[in-house]
């Protein structure tokens, strides 16, 4: 029994050490970028391109915020913004379906990087996949009329500190629960082995990665990933391909599914609360998540190139 406990606090500490080493230098590098201004920078970048979807250019500086830092401060940056651009549900949804699917991107970028997917892939597969996904949802709502009432916002921010130390302790309880998270996950996946709930999951599921072409070694970390989120279901992935038991290829395919899709439960429900639709935040984005990785997949047939780091 001992045994098998420091195996497993070995195991935990090992994916959580991995994710630690990418996540404290990168949370210092994005804070630094936006005390001099990087978030304002990007959001003029980002401002003429929002006619494209048909938000107001102010839109811009919300979706920057998510894409550097998180959800839950572009949130706060709209809520500052909303007044001054009251939104319908159609427009909401679209600026919603941006920010799920390009948001925390140096932090998640850097994880991904983990598991071999460049940034070469992962910029544009984020950022090009929630622009285009904008510009189609866009045009369906315009098409149907749909949507097209004002949004309602039921959420409301708490006031942020802006003081160094509160950023500091804030870091800290973020990655000490990253580690009580990726213990339960890993206890979990333990038990969903032995109970042999892990097979049917793959049965169940395997229909789905059949269409992707992808592995049914990779079900319970695309679970896991759809569920929680990147982070944690690139975190046991790496740990699942030291093993050898999913081919580099599946690592890739499911890494950039899971940067589509991830986080479908958390993160869903927090644009609903800015009045967004969501059949189209949810349903529209897994189908679109779908179809991307579905071609991506046809279209690689070689796996030499991807390296796990």
């Amino acid at each position: 029994m001992l045994t098998s406990l420091k195996s497993l606090f070995l195991d935990v500490w090992r994916v959580y050490l991995t994710l630690l080493k990418v996540m404290v230098p990168t949370l210092i590098i994005v804070k630094v970028l936006d005390m001099i201004g990087g978030t304002v920078w990007l959001g003029k970048l980002l401002a003429p391109l929002m006619s494209l979807v048909g938000l107001p250019e102010a839109m811009g500086l919300v979706w920057a915020t998510a894409m550097l830092t998180n959800i839950y401060t572009g949130m706060a940056v709209f809520f500052d913004l909303a007044g001054d651009n009251p939104l319908t549900v159609a427009q909401v949804s679209v600026l919603g379906i941006m920010m799920l699917l390009a948001h925390s991107l140096p932090i998640e970028g850097a994880v991904a990087k983990l598991t071999g997917i460049s940034w070469c892939v992962t910029l544009p597969l984020r950022i090009g996949g929630g622009f285009i996904l904008g510009m189609i949802t866009n045009q369906v709502y315009l098409l149907g009329n749909w949507r097209q009432q004002p949004a309602e916002i039921v959420w409301q921010p708490t006031p942020a500190s802006s003081s160094l130390f509160d950023w500091g302790i804030a870091q800290l309880t973020m990655l000490a629960s990253i580690f009580v998270i990726i213990a339960a996950l890993m206890i979990l996946l333990r038990l969903l082995k032995w109970c042999g709930i892990e097979k049917i999951m793959q049965t169940l599921l395997s229909p789905f990665l059949k269409a992707l072409t992808i592995g049914k070694e990779t079900t319970n970390v695309c679970v896991i990933g759809l569920v929680l989120g990147l982070s944690f279901g690139a975190g046991l992935l790496i740990d699942e391909a030291r093993t050898g038991k999913i081919s580099k290829r599946d690592i890739f395919l499911a890494v950039c599914f899971l940067g589509l899709t991830h986080s479908i439960i958390e993160d869903t429900l927090l644009i609903l609360l800015l009045g967004a639709d969501v059949m189209s935040i949810l349903w529209g984005r897994l189908v679109f998540g779908f179809i991307v990785i579905a071609i991506l997949a046809r279209c690689i047939k070689q796996e030499a190139y991807i390296k796990i780091r």
